[in-house]
């Protein structure tokens, strides 16, 4: 009896340990899943100018709330959504507190639609407008995982909490290399809302969009929750060197940086006999800067001899400067030839405007792709000439004989005239 006893807890126990070890591969599993899935932060203004009955005949604040609900219906299961307010609670004049005024109505996670919905429900317009302070808190709400994160700002009016400037905000939140993105949309905007919510998108990679009707505001916010479940390519947050010697050594990949005003930017890639290093690089104005500008890429070696250069300039048109080069690097009979270090280095001639803050700097996205070398194109003829030669040549040999065959028949024809 004793022996039936111990052989059944030795199979209780074993058949314990078996179970453990086959769930925690899928507990770790499931948890990896949940890292990658994208998050959205929704922060909507709830200050007391969102009374304003100027939407489609209701309320900003009625107009949200039916957004929202909309929005909440349409959210796919695979993206984790919160709801955080700025403004919702404190209706006084103390502005140390009115600037304190920001809350997370519903915490960024697995979205439960009537919980969610009840929370918005609930909501009135109070008080001030701290987006600055807003946007810091929302970072963080996002914080943790690998997948993309985006915070949406729905707003009526500008912050009133200034020193705290939200674009300045939203440059911290970049520079962080987090990966965030920034979207806002502004209700029933003026000229100075729109410059402010511009900026604060600009500075994260983000849009900036202008909504006077309700099904604007769903659509829009729809757009955005789905577009943060679209799969993504998050830079890698790196810091250049102020020479080759130091410099950080990259691998292929999407490469986030901050381009200061008048410095240069070093970067180290390995490329090994065969193999073809290309690379991009974009430098965006997120604030204003003097116009006629360029940015310049090079890649030299470890020496300082320039092996290929690209460049780029602009104007003032367009916010964002990009430029691009592309090195092969000749074969070796040498199987064990050591990788070559190549030296990038990214200069822009930017400057800013009278007034306007040089720290941080410039975002700068690098994008590196070291490939295999091309092999002798099929294109390449012999000498080195391309198809298009061959086709020049064969066009001039139509032309000569053509040329002869024209010049015959006039003689001819002269020739039967002159006989007639």
């Amino acid at each position: 009896m004793i022996t039936r006893r111990r052989l059944a807890a030795g199979a209780g126990a074993l058949l314990a340990l078996l179970t453990a070890g086959l769930a925690r591969p899928s507990t770790a599993l499931a948890d990896e899943t949940t890292a990658r899935q994208p998050k959205v932060n929704l922060v909507l203004d709830v200050s007391g100018s969102m009374r304003a009955r100027d939407i489609d005949g209701q309320s900003r604040m009625a107009a949200a709330k039916q957004a929202f609900n909309e929005v909440l219906d349409a959210t796919p299961e695979d993206v984790q959504l919160g709801i955080r307010t700025l403004g919702a609670d404190y209706p006084g004049d103390d502005r140390k507190r009115g600037c304190r005024d920001t809350a997370q109505l519903y915490p960024v996670g697995p979205l439960d639609r009537t919980e969610a919905k009840a929370a918005v429900a609930t909501l009135v317009p109070t008080g001030w407008t701290p987006i600055g302070p807003a946007l810091l808190k929302a970072a963080d709400d996002l914080d943790g995982g690998t997948g993309s994160k985006r915070i949406v700002l729905i707003s009526d009016g500008e912050d009133t909490c200034a020193p705290l400037d939200p674009c300045e905000v939203a440059r911290e939140i970049a520079a962080k290399g987090i990966g965030l993105t920034i979207d806002t949309l502004g209700l029933v905007p003026n000229t100075r809302m729109r410059q402010q919510l511009s900026c604060i998108a600009e500075a994260t990679g983000g849009t900036y969009t202008s909504v006077e009707h309700t099904d604007e505001l769903t659509d829009r916010v729809n757009q955005l929750v789905d577009r943060a479940a679209d799969p993504v390519v998050t830079p890698v947050a790196t810091e250049g060197g102020t020479a080759c010697t130091g410099a950080p050594t990259l691998e292929s990949g999407l490469y986030t940086d901050r381009a200061e005003f008048g410095q240069q930017r070093w970067y180290r890639v390995d490329v090994r006999p065969g193999q073809e290093l290309r690379a991009s690089v974009s430098v965006s104005a997120d604030r204003a800067v003097r116009p006629d500008y360029g940015v310049l890429l090079r890649a030299v070696t470890v020496h300082g001899r320039e092996i290929v250069r690209g460049e780029a300039a602009g104007n003032g048109r367009t916010d964002v400067i990009s430029t691009g080069l592309r090195y092969p690097k000749p074969e070796t009979d040498d199987e064990d030839a050591p990788a070559e270090a190549v030296c990038l280095q990214v200069t822009s001639s930017f400057s800013a405007a009278p007034g306007v803050e040089t720290t941080p700097g410039l975002p700068l996205e690098l994008t590196l792709d070291v490939v295999d070398g091309p092999s002798d194109a099929d294109d390449v003829a012999a000498f080195g000439l391309g198809r298009g030669w061959w086709l020049l040549g064969a066009l001039v040999l139509a032309g000569f004989l053509a040329g002869l065959l024209w010049g015959w028949v006039s003689r001819w024809r002269i020739a039967v005239w002159r006989t007639n």
